[in-house]
């Protein structure tokens, strides 16, 4: 289902540049408005059939993206996997959200031009939590991962008090489709899947950055 026209009697919708949006279909967005909808703000997200934008955000968001994106590229090097950052996934019809790093499988990397990969190229997908998305990366973008079969997710916060980062990892049980915990990390990302990754996490090492 593609995006209604705007009709004379019913509501627009602008953001601050004034552009126009159609009203959301009956039945929401599907992937395909995602990616056709004129004006849409960078970065915008499709979760449950509803748009997402993105809020402005911490220097610690940007920071630790790149500080992950860095450590996995160290890595990944001679084995067949990609390493990209905010890159449209798409689960289904009605959800394609953006995960801040994603590791994919390097077959499915097919030009400079992509704008998007499908649930069943990612290997890795990393939500750097926000104040503005806190619940949809603990709980609502983890349960789509899982459920489209994504093997591996972490979840990477800044604690409280410290600003430490704290990167909490996860593996799908392919039977109930839902991860499990299997790590809480604060000084160094040490780990053997998907791949062999040694990251150095500690604040120091970010503030390097």
């Amino acid at each position: 289902m593609t995006a209604e026209p705007i009709a004379e009697h019913e509501p627009e919708h602008e953001h601050e540049q004034g552009s126009r949006w159609p009203v959301p279909p009956q039945d929401g967005y599907t992937v395909d408005d995602l990616f056709t909808l004129p004006g849409l703000p960078p970065h915008t997200e499709l979760i449950d059939g509803s748009l997402v934008f993105v809020s402005p955000q911490r220097d610690f968001h940007s920071t630790m993206i790149d500080l992950l994106v860095a450590g996995l590229r160290r890595t990944v090097r001679g084995r067949p996997l990609k390493v990209r950052r905010e890159m449209t996934v798409i689960l289904d019809q009605r959800n394609g959200p953006e995960p801040d790093v994603s590791v994919v499988r390097s077959e499915a990397v097919t030009g400079l031009e992509q704008t998007r990969f499908q649930a069943e190229d990612v290997v890795l997908a990393v939500e750097v939590v926000s104040p503005d998305s806190e619940a949809r990366d603990r709980n609502a973008k983890p349960q789509k991962y899982a459920a489209a079969g994504i093997p591996h997710f972490w979840l990477v916060e800044m604690s409280e008090g410290n600003q430490h980062p704290v990167v909490r990892t996860y593996e799908i049980d392919p039977v109930s489709k839902t991860y499990a915990i299997t790590g809480i990390h604060h000084e160094k990302l040490e780990l053997s899947v998907p791949y062999d990754i040694d990251i150095d996490i500690t604040l120091d090492a970010l503030k390097e950055l």
